[in-house]
């Protein structure tokens, strides 16, 4: 019978790879704590309605990218392709909004979209999340901004790049996409990839943020997002970028900086290390101040930012595991009862090990606790079981050992 392998695109994630994951997880859960975010845990399955109003019908997400399937009764699902869009669905669904109420989430787990897979980029990703509902001022920005960079710094991320950006708001980004309307019909549409020849019409911004070569040459001079800020838009980033500043958070401008969602607007950033080869954004995020209300809630405001942890655990260094304190070998199988739970009586005491449940021969036993890393070995023969003892050997170099009463 053949073997069963995984799909293309995912990985199985052993204990030295997963404790790097658990590691940032938990530093995620103290930094955000100490914010004031709660965790929130939101379904894999969504209803597609909800991606496709929320992402956009026309991004690359939508159109190419999500896993979309009906169930047994026909209706559309789709596995979540990012977290946002289920969080403010869960938010408008359960009602949290009230007049002056900020609320701070953050999430975790896995997200699914269909694309070529490379190094930091899998079709089952995972993302850590912070989303804030509520709070229009820029201050709130420039909070996401710093709390995202304490914890990169948590995790001990140093070499990175912060980009930022504003996309404007409803009310300037309409002149802007008439001017980017207006260059776009003075260039030979027709070199640029097939992508960017859908994109003119649907979505010019992502054109912007186009990789391939020729494109980029292209749109070199095409019109500048903050060049048609208004006023208010203008003078929100400019309080978010003097705030970071003070802060001691250094950041470069990207004015072809823009998300690949519809729903962003305003500050816009990546976090970026040239580390981890051409995928180079470990996090990003921004403002979607209309999300909120375009999926039935009330008119309020929002930003957060994603960070993917694929890319992350290609920048972390060290082991994250946790390492064995102790290996009980059993030497005579006579001994197995005592052995086990004299192994949890450390247990119970804070410490971490391991026992065997086979009698081997203290050779073997030696060499798998050597493998281990313990700093100490308790072993149970033939003579510690005649005599109520065991014996306690020091793995350090010089290998003391000495024998004790199990009474004691």
């Amino acid at each position: 019978m053949s073997k069963i392998q995984k799909i293309k695109g995912v990985a199985d994630l052993y204990p030295e790879e997963s404790a790097r994951y658990a590691f940032m997880e938990a530093t995620a859960r103290k930094v955000f704590g100490e914010y004031g975010y709660g965790e929130l845990r939101t379904p894999i399955l969504e209803k597609t309605e909800l991606f496709c109003r929320s992402i956009g019908e026309e991004t690359d997400v939508v159109q190419k990218e999500m896993y979309t399937f009906p169930d047994r009764k026909g209706r559309s699902l789709t596995m979540r392709p990012e977290a946002t869009a289920g969080v403010v669905r869960s938010y408008v669904e359960n009602k949290i909004y009230q007049p002056g109420k900020v609320s701070k989430y953050f999430t975790t787990g896995p997200m699914f979209r269909y694309e070529r897979p490379q190094a930091g980029r899998m079709r089952q990703f995972h993302q850590i999340n912070a989303e804030v509902f509520g709070a229009s001022e820029p201050h709130a920005d420039a909070e996401v901004l710093l709390m995202l960079s304490t914890f990169l710094s948590e995790i001990g991320l140093e070499k990175l790049s912060i980009e930022l950006n504003s996309l404007g708001c409803p009310e300037c980004r309409p002149v802007y996409r008439k001017a980017l309307d207006d260059f776009f019909s003075s260039i030979d549409k027709e070199q640029l990839c097939d992508d960017c020849n859908r994109r003119v019409d649907t979505n010019p911004l992502r054109v912007l943020d186009c990789k391939v070569p020729k494109c980029k040459e292209l749109t070199k001079d095409a019109p500048s997002i903050p060049d048609h800020l208004c006023d208010e838009c203008r003078d929100h980033f400019d309080v978010v970028l003097d705030i970071i500043k003070k802060a001691g958070l250094s950041y470069t401008l990207n004015p072809r900086l823009v998300r690949g969602l519809d729903y962003y607007q305003r500050t816009t950033f990546e976090v970026t290390s040239g580390d981890i080869g051409s995928q180079t954004a470990v996090a990003g995020g921004g403002r979607y101040d209309g999300l909120v209300s375009s999926l039935g809630g009330a008119k309020v405001p929002g930003i957060g930012f994603a960070c993917g942890m694929e890319r992350l655990a290609m920048l972390l260094e060290g082991e994250y595991e946790r390492k064995m304190d102790f290996y009980v070998a059993l030497v005579d199988e006579r001994c197995a009862s005592d052995a086990l739970l004299f192994a949890e009586n450390l247990r119970r005491q804070g410490q971490c090990g391991e026992v065997g449940f086979a009698a081997k021969s203290m050779k073997a036993q030696l060499r798998h606790a050597n493998k281990l890393g313990v700093s100490k070995c308790y072993i149970f023969g033939t003579e510690e079981f005649e005599n109520r003892t065991v014996t306690v050997k020091d793995m350090a170099e010089g290998g003391e050992q000495k024998t004790i009463s199990l009474q004691d």
